[in-house]
């Protein structure tokens, strides 16, 4: 690591920038250079100096100032105050005739009037990287804007707003939403319309709600499995500790327990990747778990094929989008980001009455300052499914995956008996409410679990109406005995079987009309 250089009052001289400078990673750069660019693990930073309209001396005591945050702060930080500063020379030197040789009381003053309600948070997070300029000893930072900095009550940046709010482009996905996104994703990969790697990814920020640059980080070694005393496989995944103060991209880990599901497959996964990397690393456990085609070149020791986080966000988003899974909030295709992953976990912590101790430990918090929210936006789960809320809602769900026929003839595996699903329980004489079009065995539940299924093939004159009753009469009955979480768990059944009665209704209508 560069030495560190002591706080000194330099009056108005500044000190020589370094020919080499490293950061708290040990990555080399020269921080002399109009443009810093370089890769630090899985983030890359590239900071240009060359259009700030700012003096010599104002921009090299703003790299020195920068500097010691690329030594003792994570990449991702030091970006941060790169762009805050930035903006803060754009709104202050705006038709500005003459460059910007040191802050004063009277910028900070007029850059603080300029802000709006959105942007206020701005000021708060650049005070502290001006204090630490002007404690330094660099000269920009004149002593009275300091003092005012320290006397200001600063705005933070508004967190947690769209939780509270439930947005539906920015907050948590609804357990609906989150059905719908598992169910598409899960016949988008049997079609072979995704990868493996994107199945995975994608399953990974749902199960866990980890940060991109911690997946980013993850290697094959880092995927482990162990036998219980029943002799049942445990699958674990060893999380990097990203964002933590003082710590490297894999300077620590917490270790998270799969479900078998994801578990199983993780593991041949992962086989595959390390013949991949056979003869291209020394040892191939040490290769990225989602590795990048081709190297990008400046990668770190260590992280050779490693993807950035961004890089590694666009993988799931593009997975993700080509699905073109609908919310039931908008009836348009939900907005797919990483970071919605992580509040989806979170909120279905504090849904299901954990504190705020065990929301922090998901999402590998420190502490519980920033949980809070969570606990005070738990969204309330409807009470009451009707008839006609199911009808209204069923359209826009699309739970019902399948398609309608109008008799056993129409059927994939017509005259076969073992294809029609029947159940007394929706009608006594055995008539099927329609038939399966999947050949193997298929261990889910029928009739219930066929209605959100794409084998299935429900008949014209099927029992629905019966199924669709049947079912809101056991959320009815569940509710009134136990918790509202148990009895909505079939809520996304509910409106596939709803939509099959509506579109059963539109199809005998429109014979109805035609034959009259």
């Amino acid at each position: 690591m560069s030495r560190s250089i002591a706080v000194t009052d330099y009056r108005g001289v500044v000190p020589a920038l370094p020919i080499l400078a490293r950061t708290r990673s040990g990555v080399e750069f020269d921080p002399q250079a109009d443009r810093w660019a370089y890769r630090d693990t899985v983030v890359t930073v590239s900071l240009n100096f060359v259009a700030w309209p700012a003096t010599a001396s104002f921009v090299a005591s703003a790299k020195l100032t920068l500097l010691w945050y690329a030594e003792h702060m994570s990449p991702s930080h030091v970006k941060n105050m790169f762009e805050r500063l930035a903006h803060f020379l754009r709104a202050i030197c705006a038709g500005r005739d003459t460059l910007l040789a040191e802050i004063t009381s009277a910028e900070i003053i007029n850059y603080r009037a300029a802000l709006d309600d959105n942007t206020a948070w701005y000021l708060g997070s650049l005070s502290g990287f001006l204090q630490k300029w002007h404690s330094l000893g660099y000269p920009g930072v004149t002593a009275d804007a300091a003092a005012l900095l320290n006397q200001l009550r600063m705005r933070g940046n508004r967190k947690g707003e769209a939780i509270l709010t439930h947005d539906p482009f920015h907050g948590p996905f609804t357990d609906l939403e989150l059905q719908s996104l598992q169910s598409s994703l899960d016949r988008a990969y049997a079609d072979g319309r995704v990868d493996g790697e994107g199945y995975l990814l994608a399953y990974l920020f749902m199960l866990l709600g980890q940060r991109a640059v911690q997946y980013a980080s993850m290697k094959v070694c880092d995927v482990g499995v162990a036998s219980a005393h029943d002799g049942t496989s445990i699958y674990t995944l060893r999380v990097p500790r990203a964002k933590q103060r003082n710590q490297l991209s894999r300077g620590e880990f917490k270790e998270r327990v799969l479900i078998p599901q994801i578990g199983g497959f993780l593991l041949p996964y992962c086989n595959e990747v390390c013949k991949a990397f056979q003869g291209v690393l020394l040892d191939p456990l040490q290769a990225p778990l989602f590795p990048a085609r081709l190297r990008s070149g400046g990668e770190p020791k260590g992280f050779e094929y490693h993807r950035t986080a961004p890089a590694l966000a666009l993988v799931l988003r593009d997975c993700l989008e080509k699905l073109r899974a609908v919310s039931e909030r908008t009836g348009q295709p939900m907005n797919i980001t990483a970071t919605r992953f992580r509040r989806t976990v979170a909120t279905r912590a504090a849904i299901e009455g954990h504190g705020d101790l065990v929301i922090a430990e998901l999402l590998d918090h420190t502490d519980t300052q920033n949980v809070g929210v969570y606990i005070e936006a738990r969204p309330e789960i409807v009470e009451r499914i009707d008839r006609a809320l199911a009808m209204h809602m069923a359209p826009i769900a699309q739970a019902f995956a399948g398609t309608i026929i109008e008799n056993e003839s129409q059927a994939s595996r017509a005259g076969e008996p073992s294809a029609r699903i029947c159940d007394p329980r929706f009608d006594p004489s055995m008539k099927p409410v329609g038939s399966c079009g999947k050949h193997g065995f298929c261990g889910f539940a029928a009739p219930i679990a066929c209605y959100t299924c794409v084998s299935f093939q429900p008949w014209l004159d099927g029992p629905h109406d019966a199924v669709l009753e049947y079912l809101i009469g056991e959320r009815a009955r569940l509710a009134s005995r136990t918790d509202l979480r148990i009895a909505s768990v079939n809520d996304r059944t509910i409106l596939a079987v709803a939509e099959v009665v509506r579109q059963c209704e539109v199809i005998r209508n429109g014979a109805a009309a035609k034959n009259g």
